[in-house]
């Protein structure tokens, strides 16, 4: 488990070449959960990078995998915006990394990807969604919450080719088997979404360990219910640990507090 970056209040990010200045709010925990003997999720929440990272490949190794993925992304941390080439050559440095771990194995050892980094596309700010595996990013925007990522898995594949229906999914007994992962000695291929950033939105960056426990109208409850970031990632832990606690649980919640626009100086 590795944990990167500290939740803020209130943070203000300055785009100059934009005239845009952004007002961030974010939290960030992470569990091991109740039947897990370690935790191998980490995550790294340093603007303009958010991200988490679910190890697998046991104990050891999965913490490698995952430590080595938001260690790279936090090289990010501290500049202003972020590009999905970025993002892509530090996951690639990450399966450099996670070779040289100790506990991986000839076979290697992997761990999904996904996060948002802020970015500027067409001349505008965007958040740049990025996901390898099952982990996953959500947006809730106007009270509407949606799933931004599509996950890597044998049982999303089953779901889009109509063989089993989304509530099959959930109960599947290879809800655990993804089909691509950062690692295991192969070039990462992450998938990439652009998302405009709002005022007032809110994202979520989230392991399966939260989804296991939680369904879309669960996690919508809380994220409504709770409009300080600290206390929605408090409840949605909580609530994840109540339900069963099965697995690691780690969440990333950030707010766009406000986005405003700086007329160009006429001097």
């Amino acid at each position: 488990m590795t944990q990167i970056g500290q939740g803020s209040l209130s943070h203000t990010i300055v785009l100059p070449t934009v005239e845009t200045t952004l007002t961030l709010a974010w939290a960030s925990r992470t569990d091991t959960g109740h039947r897990r003997e370690a935790n191998e999720d980490s995550y790294v929440a340093l603007p303009p990078i958010f991200a988490v990272a679910d190890g697998m490949g046991g104990h050891s190794a999965g913490e490698v995998a995952s430590a080595a993925v938001v260690t790279r992304l936090a090289e990010h941390g501290g500049e202003s915006i972020v590009t999905a080439e970025g993002i892509t050559g530090s996951l690639s440095l990450a399966v450099e990394d996670m070779a040289k771990g100790v506990g991986v194995t000839d076979q290697g050892t992997g761990t999904t990807a996904t996060g948002v980094g802020l970015g500027i596309v067409s001349d505008a700010a965007a958040w740049i969604v990025f996901n390898i595996g099952d982990s996953r990013v959500y947006q809730l925007v106007s009270g509407v919450l949606e799933q931004v990522t599509v996950d890597h898995s044998v049982v999303q594949e089953l779901v889009d080719s109509g063989r089993i229906t989304r509530e099959e999914a959930d109960v599947h007994p290879q809800g655990n088997v993804i089909t691509r992962a950062v690692g295991f000695h192969e070039p990462p291929i992450p998938d990439y979404r652009i998302l405009p950033v709002q005022a007032g939105m809110r994202l979520l960056v989230c392991s399966d360990g939260l989804t296991k426990e939680l369904t879309a109208y669960g996690i919508r409850h809380f994220l409504l219910s709770n409009p300080n970031a600290e206390d929605a990632v408090e409840a949605l832990v909580a609530a994840a640990l109540e339900n069963g606690g099965r697995d690691n649980v780690t969440v990333v919640v950030v707010d766009v507090l406000d986005v405003s626009s700086a007329a160009a100086n006429p001097e």
